[in-house]
């Protein structure tokens, strides 16, 4: 299926995007647990000093945006695959259209606060 709507327009491209995201959001979760490991009980400060060392504000960023990608290429999957016409009949095509444009909305609004939190005024964004 070719569609205007996928990440790069290419099933190939997509797919080493899906999987690109996924090492990196992999390698990010070892960072965080080793962290929790190596250091035991941790208090908001330690917490606060190493989650906005620059180090970890740009690898935090590159995780958000890999996030982002392997989010929106997963639904677009799941969408382009479950809802069908022979599925849903002739509404799958405007229920897909709806579907996706809630998840841009969604992914665009946790991308931007995901970097608003670590960009911003540190963890002080984070409080609604």
């Amino acid at each position: 299926m070719k569609s205007a709507t996928g990440l790069t327009g290419s099933g190939t491209r997509d797919w080493v995007v899906q999987r690109i995201s996924a090492v990196v959001l992999a390698v990010y979760s070892v960072v965080l647990l080793g962290f929790f490991l190596m250091h035991g009980n941790v208090d908001f400060y330690e917490w606060s000093n190493f989650m906005t060392s620059l180090p970890m504000r740009l690898f935090s960023l590159v995780a958000i945006i890999a996030l982002a990608g392997h989010a929106w290429v997963g639904m677009w999957t799941v969408f382009t695959d479950y809802i069908t016409t022979g599925k849903l009949g002739s509404s799958a095509s405007s229920l897909r259209l709806i579907l996706q444009a809630l998840m841009i909305i969604a992914i665009l609004v946790y991308l931007f606060w995901g970097i608003m939190i670590f960009w911003g005024n540190g963890f002080g964004v984070v409080a609604v």
